[in-house]
């Protein structure tokens, strides 16, 4: 398996839309607009055998802290094809998504995802931190950050999505899955 950059040639919307199943329209369409806009930060597949297999997304958003707003960076979406989610994969796409926002300056990259996968994976919760969630809808648990090298303890508030996310209603989650998950993990 090897990793580089995507480029145009890639079925990256193919991918994305085998990963995420039932929404993977929805997070194709996001991602087409993201590359549309010019709001892609970064764009890296997963190769093997020459076939694209896994893909993470980075884009831009601000934080809205008191003393200034903030540059940080998005993970989102990760996909990896479903005949290769087991055996580390993602792993090694979260770690280049993480190697990227560090190379681009970032000071913090925050993600919207299952704590049992990112958290053992550099991310940590948002919240303890003084990192509101850009929405409610985002559970709490859901909501992490990856502090990088130019983080500073002054950065606290809220994270603001670029206006693609709510174009597409893709900030946090709707009930009832809002409702099973807060239950769940709050």
């Amino acid at each position: 398996m090897s990793l580089r950059p995507a480029t145009p040639a890639d079925d990256v919307a193919g991918v994305i839309r085998a990963a995420f199943g039932d929404e993977g329209d929805q997070v194709a369409a996001i991602w087409a607009d993201l590359e549309r806009e010019g709001l892609v930060l970064g764009s890296i597949v997963a190769e093997v055998d020459g076939a694209v297999v896994g893909h993470v997304g980075l884009s831009p958003a601000w934080l809205d802290a008191r003393r200034e707003l903030v540059d940080v960076w998005l993970l989102s979406p990760l996909s990896v094809l479903p005949d290769h989610q087991i055996g580390g994969l993602g792993t090694r796409l979260v770690g280049a998504a993480i190697e990227a926002a560090v190379a681009g300056g970032a000071p913090m990259l925050f993600v919207e995802g299952s704590p049992a996968y990112y958290r053992s994976r550099g991310f940590e919760p948002a919240r303890r931190l003084g990192l509101l969630q850009p929405t409610d809808r985002v559970p709490g648990p859901a909501f992490q950050v990856a502090r990088l090298d130019g983080y500073q303890s002054w950065m606290t508030g809220r994270l603001v999505y670029r206006d693609v996310w709510w174009r597409h209603d893709a900030a946090g989650l709707r009930d009832p899955l809002l409702a099973e998950l807060e239950e769940e993990y709050e």
